[in-house]
């Protein structure tokens, strides 16, 4: 390494040599478990659920070091509009040596499951030469890791988490106005729609259709913004952050809208496009069935078609804001000789908006609320289909069977979406434990000043950027027009379990006052909980991404 390099520009050069180490660690594993599971042209079923932790200890490794990457180019860019600061430096430092270190002694895929090297089918030399990389060990020089530690925690007071690097005023702009109103409309009133589990009011959903949130990917000819994927991502972070609720409300409207705008007629678009943008239409997906979870193949809700109508019969569960929604996305089986995926169409069901009363007043319809811990403001609900009618003009793409293919092109959008759900959900965990540490003393002074306090606020400030960079890597990517199944895996994956973690850890800050009802933080742990289950869960997401780099490796 040159040795009249800035502390920067150091640090920088030490964190590609050991990206660079980190790919070639991966590369090695891709190799080891594509022999495993992959030995002919694309991965084999069998094989990989034999080996499924090595496989998923691979998705994990491969989530690692696209994470790394992506951070490296955030510094980057930083460096070249001069705002590589205090903050930036530590949390490139941090970042590298902590995830670098993880690479080496094992990374934390949940929290009672360890990927380490030997599941990788690694050969040890391999791995040692992992280990004797320099910039390994340099930047996990003890001082030099609590030296960062407290620059970051320092900053963090002042208010400064580090730059985002978007390099677009407008979209600066549009996250502090989003930021600015979750202050102002939603905050204050999150721990009481939260503790009398009631639904979002409708004021403010209709505010929220004034910002354009319903539409913001929508084109512009078809009533929407226009806008991509990555100013997505910062609407959902900063109205996630408020609650978790609020900042999922676009989330049915993305999914409609896109199920419409690429597998819709044009009088589909031309029929619910607009609408779904303006908020005029509140959408809702009903996908799930009760013995199905993520086996999406076993579907058996039927539409049987009977002259210019279907009528459906069967069970949806886990169906969030059904009641008050007038459109459901409805996935079904139209082909009732099929299995698996074949046969499988989607709807666009209308349906009247219900009340707390008579929550679905259609008939053929009957549904029940499902009371859930966290993740409130929507509701979640059991719905039940006893003959309900559908036009058959209101089949998606006006062809049957296409169902799963259509559901299959919205899953990049939907994921990056959660990933960044997951974001403001650990940004907001992260700001409830620096103030808290902040304001609480012990042994005579704040306890921010304890090592493992402020180690915990400098690791989840750090985790949430990797993650961040992460996801708006694969927004960027989706709105490119680049296949991004992996990237947007693994944005989700990560970023639902740093919530989590997030969470967990500034609870723990709050020590016994974190478990109690009034303090926020309690309910922050509840939401954060259930982002790495839903838009696929955290088995699924490894899954696919495994089959996707082994099938992409041979």
């Amino acid at each position: 390494m040159p040795n009249d390099l800035s502390g920067g520009d150091r640090l920088v050069f030490q964190c590609a040599a050991l990206l660079a180490a980190a790919e070639k660690l991966f590369d090695g594993a891709r190799s080891a478990i594509g022999m495993l599971v992959a030995p002919g042209q694309k991965p084999d079923a069998a094989a990989l659920e034999k080996h499924q932790f090595s496989a998923h200890a691979l998705a994990w490794q491969a989530t690692y070091v696209e994470a790394l990457r992506q951070a490296l180019d955030w510094a980057r860019r930083l460096q070249g509009s001069g705002e590589f600061g205090a903050a930036e430096r530590a949390i490139l430092h941090l970042g590298f040596a902590e995830y670098g270190a993880q690479l080496l002694g094992g990374i934390p895929m949940s929290q009672a499951e360890m990927a380490r090297p030997a599941d990788l089918n690694l050969p040890a030399e391999a791995v040692a030469a992992y280990a004797a990389e320099p910039a390994l060990a340099a930047l996990n020089d003890r001082a030099a890791l609590e030296a960062s530690r407290l620059a970051l925690t320092a900053e963090m007071l002042e208010g400064r988490f580090g730059q985002l690097a978007l390099e677009d005023d407008m979209l600066s702009a549009m996250r502090d106005q989003f930021l600015r109103f979750g202050a102002a409309e939603i905050v204050p009133h999150a721990p009481g729609w939260h503790g009398r589990d009631e639904l979002i009011p409708m004021e403010l959903v209709e505010k929220l259709a004034g910002m354009g949130v319903f539409g913001l990917t929508v084109p512009e000819e078809n009533g929407g913004l226009g806008l991509g994927k990555v100013a997505m991502c910062l609407v959902s972070e900063a109205l996630s952050g408020a609650y978790l609720g609020v900042g999922s409300l676009g989330t049915r409207a993305e999914i409609a809208a896109e199920l419409v705008r690429l597998g819709g007629t044009a009088e589909q678009q031309a029929r619910w496009l607009a609408p779904l943008a303006s908020g005029e239409v509140l959408p809702t997906a009903v996908f799930t069935e009760p013995n199905t979870g993520s086996d999406l193949g076993s579907l058996r809700t039927r539409a049987v078609r009977e002259g210019d109508v279907y009528r459906i019969f069967g069970a949806k569960t886990w169906i969030t804001h059904g009641a008050r929604s007038d459109l459901m996305t409805l996935l079904v089986r139209t082909d009732p000789g099929s299995t698996g995926y074949r046969g499988l169409s989607m709807l666009l069901a209308e349906k009247p908006r219900g009340t707390e009363e008579n929550p679905f007043p259609a008939q053929g319809m009957s549904g029940t609320e499902i009371p859930v811990l966290g993740y409130r403001g929507m509701k979640e609900y059991e719905i039940s289909f006893d003959g309900f009618e559908v036009p058959v003009a209101n089949l998606l793409g006006g062809v049957e069977g296409q169902g799963f293919k259509q559901l299959m092109e919205t899953f990049e959008s939907a994921r990056i979406q959660t990933a960044a759900r997951a974001l403001g959900v650990a940004q907001n965990a992260l700001e409830l434990g620096l103030s808290y540490a902040r304001d609480r003393s012990q042994f005579g002074k704040p306890i921010q000043h304890f090592p493992r306090v402020h180690a915990k606020l400098a690791m989840m400030a750090t985790e949430t950027m990797f993650a961040r960079q992460l996801a708006y890597f694969a927004a960027r990517q989706k709105d490119a027009g680049r296949r991004c199944d992996i990237e947007a895996g693994m944005a989700k994956l990560l970023a639902a379990r740093i919530a989590f973690a997030n969470a967990d850890a500034a609870l723990q800050i709050h020590g016994g006052n974190g478990y109690a009802l009034e303090y926020p933080i309690s309910r922050v742990l509840c939401d954060a909980r259930i982002l790495s289950i839903f838009e696929g869960a955290a088995e699924i997401q490894a899954q696919v991404i495994a089959r996707g780099l082994l099938g992409r490796a041979n």
